[in-house]
């Protein structure tokens, strides 16, 4: 899918032929190629002969949307796209993407062609991508990564984002937003065009935003910074470096059980004010984080047929999810050592005190990633290698609050903790984990014939951990390694200049998390057993599909099926007062279903869109769960809604715009043994604006207002915390399981945002 003077599109390819003359010889050089197709009467489609689902959204549509919004619910109405995110603006970390079912730790994303998801965990922070406005495409592929791409996980798809170039002229971009929830945001992007004779050009971005909590108390702030260069030489070689950095403290939403919504609906929030000893005063629940990305692409064309694509890449990360606890002067641990001295405590009270429990991480990651393609006859090779080092320093400690209740540290730095008596860091858990990928990959094109294309690549993954736990107990260091063979294959025939059939099979893995490798510790004894013994998930996907591209109407249907072995699933366990990501094997799973988008432009200016999915997915093993089963076999999968549907229109004629945009999304289940879920739901989006350039001075000149959730729904949009079942269940063999209630994320209520953008 792609966006067309406002206009949601479908992305479907023009198919690349040889000429006439060169279909008869070998090899074909550049020259010899020519572009079969149709421009549609109001622009241009997106050159698209991937043998793969593939979505888009560019920049004429993401102009239109309300400027706080992140890529995750920027791409919310395409196939398979689930969104659980309890924030309008898309400012809170408390959020969750799914893709075909498929959770947000198995979605590879990429910016600038480096990784953006976590080291340990997985996961991604869409709040912390670049400012909307520096985005010039988000591609969405829901079923695959490509054989590059550096990431190890990926088995719910790929999401890349690409940031705009710097201008050829010099300009300015500023943007003024105010909205509901005292929400206001400014933004200013500076173009220095072409600098002189040296072909450099470069833009620079700042933004700073501010809302306070749409429920209960609290506020997100927010600044960015944006920039990039670029060097464009010769016959299509390019050099560009890229920077991203983010500094944020967002509150932490809580997330209900079914139980606590039902009886507390949205009034379910962290208390406003505070009293001594209250651990759920809003301040508690503050999460800052600052992080830092660097990316530096580049693009060498070696000889008419060889060309070289290296991108290095640099990442800093730090930040706190905190939480409000108590703590005694004595009777603590230490690993699994009781410590004989009281610890000193700030504002205790008969030998008690409200601390600031951090949770703390500090990572550092660098890469590389190098291509070689080799154009030789009928064929197309690539080879290449991947290389990434990181490092994650976990520390769960504890700080001072004050008697107003305001935490003396809210980034809960080491240096600033509560120590014990004898001067060591008081902590719950203290580890380092060093993770070293190293892959290499090889891949074919292979041009059977002018309409038919062969892909075949391998992919080999080595993964190891390496990690020192420095709490005192019978664990020390922690080493895991895993190597995976990763092959594919691909193939797409072009009926015509309008239709294409393309199918593939893909393999992923996931080694699971770093935090299983770790023992933790409570009251001094080993509370979650560490191990290096969890099996890596392995699946095998399978995709055949069809797209059309028209004058007036672009269509695609893609079928798809995966199958899982060991299959991890994301959620989040109360490790000493901290809400931790951590994974559950859920064994075999199945999966299989239909996705489908069509776009049909009856009018210049007038677009109207449409998408769906179809997805069963079942469990195909019992659980084990002690020395008995959960009777899971045949259960739907959690967090995979068998329907969604997608719909909306824009319109533009040039000095009016607007847009509608809903979404539907079915029932979810939270548990194994499905005996807890969710009933579905549906949101809707509007837009209005006008450009104001013609009756001013020229110069772009918008005004708009976004209207986001605008029913305002009362609903649990999501599930935060899978648990294996929710009722005492009897197991298979017919011992007395207990339930464990899972969490939710409750749906972003409504906001209004009025937005002026300005060129100069």
């Amino acid at each position: 899918m792609t966006i067309r003077n406002g206009l949601l599109m479908l992305s479907a390819a023009w198919v690349v032929l040889p000429s006439a003359a060169s279909a008869q010889q070998a090899p074909q050089s550049p020259a010899d190629i020519r572009v079969i197709g149709h421009r549609d009467p109001e622009g241009l489609l997106p050159d698209q002969t991937e043998p793969r689902a593939v979505s888009e959204v560019g920049p004429d549509f993401i102009v239109k949307q309300a400027p706080t919004l992140n890529a995750f619910q920027l791409v919310n109405l395409l196939p398979g796209a689930n969104l659980a995110s309890s924030d309008p603006y898309g400012l809170s970390t408390s959020s969750s993407l799914t893709l075909r079912g498929l959770g947000q730790d198995q979605i590879a994303v990429v910016m600038e062609g480096a990784p953006q998801n976590d080291i340990g965990y997985y996961y991604a922070y869409p709040s912390q991508f670049a400012d909307t406005e520096n985005l010039r495409r988000i591609a969405l592929a829901p079923g695959s990564v490509d054989i590059d791409a550096p990431t190890v996980v990926g088995a719910g798809g790929l999401l890349s984002l690409s940031l705009d170039d710097p201008k050829a002229t010099r300009g300015v971009l500023a943007d003024l937003s105010l909205g509901s929830s005292a929400m206001r945001r400014v933004f200013a992007r500076v173009d220095t065009g072409t600098i002189g004779n040296s072909g450099l050009k470069a833009f620079l971005s700042y933004s700073n935003t501010r809302a306070d909590n749409w429920r209960g108390a609290g506020f997100d702030t927010r600044q960015h910074v944006d920039a990039k260069l670029l060097r464009e030489w010769g016959n299509g070689n390019r050099a560009s470096l890229a920077l991203s950095y983010n500094d944020a403290n967002s509150s932490s939403y809580p997330s209900p059980t079914l139980a606590d919504w039902q009886a507390q609906g949205r009034k379910f929030n962290y208390d406003a004010a505070y009293t001594p000893g209250n651990t759920r005063y809003w301040e508690l629940y503050r999460a800052p984080f600052r992080n830092l990305y660097a990316s530096a692409p580049i693009h060498l064309v070696l000889t008419d047929r060889l060309t070289l694509d290296t991108t290095t890449y640099l990442q800093f990360g730090y930040g706190n999810s905190p939480y409000g606890t108590q703590l005694a002067t004595t009777g603590n641990f230490l690993g699994n050592q009781q410590l004989a001295d009281p610890i000193a405590l700030p504002g205790a009270v008969n030998g008690v005190a409200t601390v600031l429990g951090n949770y703390t991480g500090d990572q550092m990651r660098a890469g590389q990633v190098a291509k070689l393609t080799l154009q030789a006859g009928v064929h197309r090779l690539t080879a290449g290698l991947w290389f990434d080092y990181g490092t994650d320093r976990v520390t769960q400690t504890y700080g001072a609050v004050g008697s107003d209740g305001r935490p003396a540290d809210p980034w809960g730095y080491p240096s600033r903790a509560i120590r014990t008596a004898d001067g060591r860091l008081l902590a719950y858990e203290n580890q380092r984990t060093v993770t070293v990928t190293k892959s290499v990959f090889v891949a074919d094109s292979i041009a059977l014939t002018p309409l038919l294309t062969v892909d075949i690549g391998f992919k080999g993954v080595n993964l190891l951990r390496n990690g020192r736990n420095f709490l005192p107990g019978p664990q020390d260091r922690v080493r895991r390694n895993s190597f995976v063979p990763l092959p594919q294959a691909a193939v797409r025939y072009a009926i015509d200049d309008r239709q294409q059939l393309f199918a593939n099979i893909a393999t992923h893995f996931r080694t699971p998390n770093e935090f299983t490798l770790y023992n933790s510790y409570y009251e001094g004894a080993i509370s979650t057993q560490g191990t290096d013994r969890l099996k890596n998930e392995y699946s095998v996907s399978q995709e055949v599909g069809y797209r059309y591209i028209g004058p007036n109407l672009s269509a695609s249907v893609t079928g798809f099926h995966y199958k899982f072995r060991n299959r991890q699933l994301a959620t989040v366990v109360d490790n000493g007062g901290a809400l931790v990501n951590s994974t559950l094997n859920a064994g075999g799973q199945t999966s299989y279903g239909v996705d489908g988008e069509i776009d049909y432009r009856p009018a210049k200016g007038v677009s109207l869109y449409v998408s769906g999915e179809y997805l069963r997915a079942r469990i195909d093993d019992d659980l084990p769960v002690g020395a008995d089963f959960l009777p899971t076999r045949g259960k739907r999968a959690v967090s995979s809604p068998t329907l969604q549907l997608g719909g909306g229109g824009t319109y533009d004629d040039g000095h009016l715009f607007g847009s509608i945009a809903g979404k539907y999304v079915g029932r979810q289940y939270a548990t194994f043994t499905n005996d807890e879920s969710i009933k579905g739901y549906a949101t809707l989006d509007l837009s209005i604006g006008v450009h104001l350039a013609d009756w001013l001075d020229g110069k772009r000149t918008d005004l708009r207002l976004n209207g986001i959730n605008v029913t305002d729904p009362h609903i649990l949009a999501g599930v935060q915390a899978v648990t294996t079942n929710a009722r005492d269940t009897v197991g298979r063999g017919s011992t007395v399981i207990t339930g464990n209630a899972p969490s939710y994320f409750i749906g972003g209520g409504a906001a209004v945002v009025a937005t002026l953008s300005r060129a100069f």
